[in-house]
This record gives C-alpha cells, sequence and structure tokens, in this order.
C-alpha cells in the first residue's frame, strides 16, 4: 500500500441488513510518512505488529460475510493501529493515555518507546482518525436510514499471556472474550453470542478487554445503535504471535456468520 491508498474501506452487505462487522486492528501496514517517525528498527517493528496487530480477524470477517444467508456489511481498517487506533478515545477521557497507547501510540505493548518523547499526535489524528471516525459515523448512519437500526459488531483477538501495557489484565481469558457496553448492548445480543461461541471452550465478558465501540455521535444516546464486541483468544485460531493461522479460522467465520443472521433478525 502506497500513501495515497485509502486508509478504511467499507464492503457493501445486503441492502436490508443492520449489521456492521467492524475490524479495525488487523492490518500491518504503515505507510512510508509514518514509520519515519517510529523510532524502533525494523525488526523491532516487526516484533511489535505481531504482539498487537489482531492478526487474521479481517480474513475472519470475509469469511463470515461469504457464508452469512443475509451479508453484513463490513467497515475494516487497513492501516495498522500503529498508524492511530481509531477505537481510543482522542483526548484524555482515554485510560490508555497512561501506558503511552491513547489514540497516536507514543510506548509498545511492552513499554519501550514508539515514537520520540514530546510527540505531538494531533496530525496523525487529523490525518488518519478523524477522517475513520466520520467514515464510521457514516456507515452506521446509512444503516439506520436503510433499517431503522444498526448494529455494530468489533472483530478482535488477544493473546493467550498478558502483555505489560494491559490495564485490566489479571482476570479471566477465556477463549472467547464478550465486550458489552451499558447502554447499546441490549441482553439478548450478550446471550445469544454466548450461546453461539460456547463450542470453542468458553466464553466471559468485559475480561481481559471491555466495551464496545459505538461512533461518538451516537454513543450512549441512540438505542437504536446496538454494540458488542468479540475478542478471540489468538491460541484458538493462531500461532502466536504473528504465526500462520489454523484450522479454526474456518469454524470461526461459520459461527460468526450464524451469529450475524442471528442478530439481522432481531437479537
Amino acid at each position: 500500500m502506497n500513501d495515497a491508498s485509502p486508509a478504511h474501506r467499507l464492503l457493501p452487505g445486503a441492502p436490508e441488513s443492520p449489521l456492521l462487522l467492524h475490524v479495525p486492528h488487523g492490518s500491518r501496514v504503515v505507510p512510508a510518512a509514518v514509520r519515519e517517525g517510529i523510532v524502533l528498527d525494523d525488526a523491532a517493528l516487526e516484533r511489535e505488529l505481531d504482539h498487537i496487530t489482531d492478526a487474521y480477524t479481517d480474513r475472519i470477517a470475509e469469511r463470515a460475510a461469504a457464508r452469512a444467508a443475509t451479508t453484513p456489511w463490513r467497515f475494516v481498517n487497513r492501516l495498522s493501529r500503529l498508524v492511530v487506533d481509531p477505537e481510543r478515545f482522542p483526548d484524555e477521557r482515554e485510560e490508555m493515555l497512561a501506558v503511552g497507547m491513547g489514540a497516536v501510540y507514543t510506548r509498545t505493548t511492552h513499554g519501550e518507546a514508539l515514537r520520540p518523547d514530546g510527540h505531538d499526535g494531533r496530525p496523525l489524528v487529523d490525518a488518519y482518525f478523524v477522517p475513520y471516525a466520520a467514515a464510521m459515523t457514516d456507515a452506521v448512519a446509512r444503516r439506520l436510514g436503510a433499517t431503522g437500526r444498526a448494529v455494530v459488531v468489533d472483530v478482535h483477538s488477544y493473546p493467550s499471556e498478558r502483555l505489560p501495557y494491559e490495564l485490566h489484565g489479571d482476570g479471566p481469558r477465556p477463549p472467547i472474550c464478550l465486550g458489552s457496553d451499558p447502554f447499546h448492548t441490549p441482553p439478548e445480543l450478550l446471550a445469544l453470542a454466548r450461546e453461539t461461541f460456547a463450542g470453542f471452550g468458553g466464553t466471559g465478558v468485559n475480561s481481559p478487554f471491555g466495551g464496545a465501540y459505538v461512533p461518538l455521535e451516537y454513543y450512549g444516546k441512540d438505542p437504536r445503535v446496538t454494540a458488542l464486541m468479540i475478542e478471540i483468544r489468538r491460541d484458538v485460531y493462531m500461532t502466536e504471535p504473528g504465526g500462520p493461522a489454523g484450522p479454526c479460522l474456518e469454524e470461526l467465520a461459520a459461527a460468526l456468520a450464524r451469529f450475524a443472521d442471528a442478530a439481522t433478525n432481531g437479537a
């Protein structure tokens, strides 16, 4: 990808589908102009990408969309979260600022310097975070306009062993962690996910990662926008860190397709 390539992509689903599969952390791409501001050497950067990337989540979402009876929409980040993390708050509300991992990361997963001291992240926020947020807001608005509701399902993964940057990593690490929000996650949507993904060894809620992504324009305001985060423990479907995917990837895609269809039909 060159620096002029789109940073994100909305892949269309069925007109009648309210569901958006959101894949924010699946890419390893760092544009050259952004790479210049990262202090890691190439080998260290590749190691950090192994740890921080939700590898193959774009593939899981793609396979799920292909299997679903009613094709969900997909919103895919085509750049690494080391460029900007579109799911962080862009201001002092973000708790991950405490470990140098706000919207623009300044520290690595292991607490090492990623960008120079005093780095000004505002140009990256303006260039990447703001357009991403606007496009995601528009995607949700279009689902609301077409179907009267929007269901945002985040597709993530997380490591089997706690990394130093994790603020809440001392709790359970189930094969499938489901992130919920008290306003935007209806009990029936959470129950559906627990049932659908139970066969992978069990599910948990909001540990080690919690919450669910909703564009700020709707966050805490519009109950027509529902949301759930699906965090897949990486040893379930791949070799950690950054290794090949295994056969369970296809089983996860099939489960996500079943969940998408059930959520589309009213959960």
